[in-house]
């Protein structure tokens, strides 16, 4: 007798409950049992979809609109389970793409652009933006003494490798007139930053602009000042959610849900900062509610544009990748489409309601 009808025989002569126990077991180990159940994949009624998603730096507030997407039922409500992993930048976040090892990652489109542009991971696509603007800056303790780029020279600044601060620095030094070298960069994991620069092991961090409430926690009190990267570099994005065109191929139902669900988080988390920041701290103990609901607020001026959050628009990308083209960070600006899927990029977006935006 075959496995199939020997199964069948020892399962039709359980009594009913143990079929249903039996049959239960069958939906969690292979997602179905019995003939109206569904596969998994792109059906949203089937199985949900499980997917791992990289933060672009850390589990800071700034990233705290992920988490809210998961404890809301954003995803969860369309058919999607995510594991949250908190990033380690640019180089990193596409790297695990590249392998397999996760399916979307949010990273700081500049620098994103900069390593495409140079040649590495064209299989890469933006499909949402989570900033408008750059918050790139060079964050240093009041108490340094360095109040401007030219105090910068002979500093040592620490950022996660390969991190868009680092990528943009050159950008950013050129046109601000200083030698690309005249800083030391110092390597450390993206957590490890703010108790680095409160220690005085290194003289500023690569960091957001919307961070000081953190890195401020972390050096006891003491008041931070911010190079912003935005006050002499324009027309550059922050952070963006991207993937690979593998999933975008494969799976394209899966990408506009991911970002559908994505972008309702990080609507409603910068509507609703407190209530975020206290979400971020319970699915991360180690992050301060309040100082995340600090960094949600100060991060809602750069999300909305025209009412909406996660708009690309491809006159802007190429006159971004034309600053980096020119200013030396790439070789040749690529085309926007090798960058962006304006497809799924000019999608449906929410609508919100907060102050700022452009």
């Amino acid at each position: 007798m075959g496995s199939a009808l020997l199964f069948w025989h020892h399962f039709r002569n359980l009594k009913p409950a143990r079929q249903l126990a039996v049959c239960a077991a069958i939906v969690l180990l292979s997602g179905g049992c019995g003939a109206d159940a569904k596969p998994g994949g792109d059906e949203p009624g089937g199985a949900m979809d499980k997917v791992t998603y990289l933060t672009a730096f850390g589990s800071f507030g700034r990233e705290g609109f992920a988490y809210v997407a998961k404890q809301k039922g954003f995803f969860a409500s369309r058919h999607i389970d995510v594991d949250i992993q908190p990033g380690q930048g640019a180089t990193s976040n596409l790297k695990l793409l590249a392998a397999g090892r996760a399916q979307f990652s949010a990273n700081d489109l500049s620098g994103v652009w900069i390593l495409q542009g140079s040649g590495h991971y064209p299989q890469m696509r933006a499909v949402a933006t989570i900033q408008q603007r750059t918050l790139n800056s060079i964050m240093t303790l009041q108490k340094s003494g360095i109040t401007g780029p030219k105090d910068l020279p002979g500093k040592k600044i620490g950022g996660a490798p390969g991190a868009t601060p680092e990528l943009l620095w050159p950008v950013y030094a050129e046109l601000v007139g200083l030698d690309p070298k005249a800083v030391t960069w110092v390597h450390m994991s993206a957590q490890l930053t703010p108790a680095a620069l409160a220690s005085g092991k290194v003289d500023g961090i690569g960091q957001f602009v919307v961070a000081s409430g953190t890195v401020e926690k972390a050096a006891g009190g003491r008041q931070t000042r911010a190079l912003a990267y935005s006050a002499v570099i324009e027309d550059l994005y922050g952070n963006g959610l991207v993937t690979t065109t593998t999933m975008i191929r494969d799976h394209p139902d899966l990408v506009a849900r991911f970002r559908a669900g994505l972008l309702e988080g990080l609507a409603w988390s910068i509507q609703h900062p407190q209530e975020a920041g206290q979400i971020l701290h319970t699915m991360v103990p180690t992050q301060d509610g309040a100082a995340a609901a600090a960094e949600l607020e100060k991060m809602a001026p750069y999300v909305v544009q025209a009412g909406q959050v996660g708009v690309l628009d491809e006159n802007r990308v190429a006159r971004a990748v034309a600053i980096l083209a020119g200013s030396g960070a790439i070789p040749k600006a690529p085309a926007p489409d090798d960058l962006v899927d304006f497809g799924l990029a000019n999608g449906a977006a929410p609508a919100v309601t907060a102050s700022g935006g452009w």
